[in-house]
């Protein structure tokens, strides 16, 4: 039996784990890899048509804990024990739930203070009792009708502490003071771990053509802080084609990982009459998995030649080995019918789907390339194939769905 503290409005607190609202996905999966001789079973729940609009949730079912988590901003929205009777809960020290301690609605009150009168929610057939940040939830209804006596306005302790049956059943630990309308908070600096994380990324241009990227990053700056301030350092780096290795190194820190290419599989699609040979040597990327960013680097030059934006998709062969790259690449579509001179604007988010820029990027008559992922150890990829389609000196990689795990730029032939 899990023994974890609450923490109302900020964190779920083990032994050697805390699992702290507005954290990002991937820490939660990697915290849960690392505990699995305690947390025996754990399921990631999500919607595999729209996977964008319907929460991801990490339910610990051996347990009786949910994590929930925002869709698009992929950080801790809201914490749920369901059930309270396979966990020891305490706050501030102090047990309010174990099998010695009955978390009876006179325990909630005694451990956690005075609060406003509870609400009966019909529907749910529940008694909520509600503190800022955290939501306790009691079943009063006994069998298919309310129990005997008790209001469905505003119930006062004194009726409930002679029920027996009002026994804790819930506990939701959020931000704010409305559970319903909880949203991930920003990205809190006990998460940074000496990491920078990608804010937002757009397209550095030169008469129209894509020289880079400019991107905003955040990172943790409480050491050189005043006292009291605990807000995140901003940083803004460019990184451009033709950059060396020391030159994105120095904008973006060290690479997560080095990868280097062992074949290139495109090169039979290319004009050159020595495609097939293999090349003596042997292009290499800079990973940077909590920005979202993989960075390639010509291996006779060099010098960098492509960046990969990853927007970490649930249903994705790569789906939690990035970050989402939170990128805002704008393309002009043409002259503005008001007849002004600047030019109207496509805009495509993680967010965005293919069909809905499609018909601006691609024609009818334009064919995607197929890509198959598999790994070396098992040839089966349970998530099927994506296609590839090219615009400029892009690459859009599209799923079934329609959604775009990744966006690729690459540097125009000389």
């Amino acid at each position: 039996m899990l023994d974890l503290e609450v923490i109302p409005e900020r964190a779920l607190v083990g032994d050697q784990w805390e699992f702290v609202l507005g954290m990002p996905l991937a820490q939660a999966i990697e915290i849960l890899k690392k505990q699995c001789l305690t947390v025996k079973r754990v399921h990631l729940n999500y919607n595999n048509q729209i996977p964008l609009d319907v929460d991801i949730v990490l339910d610990l079912t051996n347990d009786g804990v949910k994590l929930i988590f925002d869709p698009k901003a992929q950080r801790l929205k809201i914490i749920e024990i369901y059930d309270v009777k396979k966990v020891k809960l305490k706050y501030c020290n102090k047990v309010f739930n174990s099998p010695q301690v009955s978390p009876t609605v006179e325990k909630i009150h005694d451990s956690f203070g005075p609060t406003l009168p509870g609400q009966v929610d019909t529907k749910e057939q529940l008694y909520l009792l509600l503190f800022r940040g955290i939501l306790f939830a009691f079943p009063v209804w006994s069998g298919s009708e309310l129990v005997p006596g008790l209001s469905t306005q505003s119930p006062d302790l004194s009726e409930l502490s002679t029920q027996r049956s009002f026994i804790l059943s819930r506990v939701c630990i959020f931000s704010g003071n409305d559970s319903k309308e909880a949203r991930a908070p920003r990205l809190p600096l006990e998460c940074f771990h000496g990491n920078c994380y990608c804010d937002s990324v757009a397209l550095l241009r030169v008469g129209g053509a894509v020289t880079g990227l400019s991107l905003k990053l955040i990172a943790d700056d409480s050491h050189h802080s005043k006292l009291g301030d605990s807000r995140p350092r901003v940083l803004e780096r460019t990184v451009q084609f033709g950059d060396t290795p020391q030159d994105i190194a120095s904008a973006l820190g060290a690479p997560s990982q080095h990868f280097y290419k062992a074949e290139d599989k495109m090169r039979i699609h290319s004009p050159s009459p020595h495609k097939l040979p293999m090349a003596s040597s042997s292009d290499y990327f800079f990973n940077y998995f909590t920005l979202g960013l993989d960075v390639l680097f010509d291996a006779v030059s060099n010098r960098a030649k492509k960046f990969v934006m990853h927007s970490n998709v649930p249903g994705h062969y790569n789906f939690n080995m990035y970050y989402r790259c939170d990128y805002v690449l704008t393309f002009p579509i043409g002259e503005d019918i008001s007849g002004d001179s600047q030019p109207s604007q496509l805009t495509v988010t993680p967010s965005t789907k293919w069909s809905e820029v499609q018909d601006y990027l691609t024609t009818p008559t334009d064919k995607p390339v197929v890509l198959n992922r598999s790994s070396s150890t098992n040839s089966v990829n349970p998530f099927g194939s994506t296609y590839c389609y090219g615009f400029q000196n892009f690459i859009f990689e599209v799923m079934r769905n329609q959604h775009i795990p990744s966006v690729t730029v690459y540097s125009p032939p000389p």
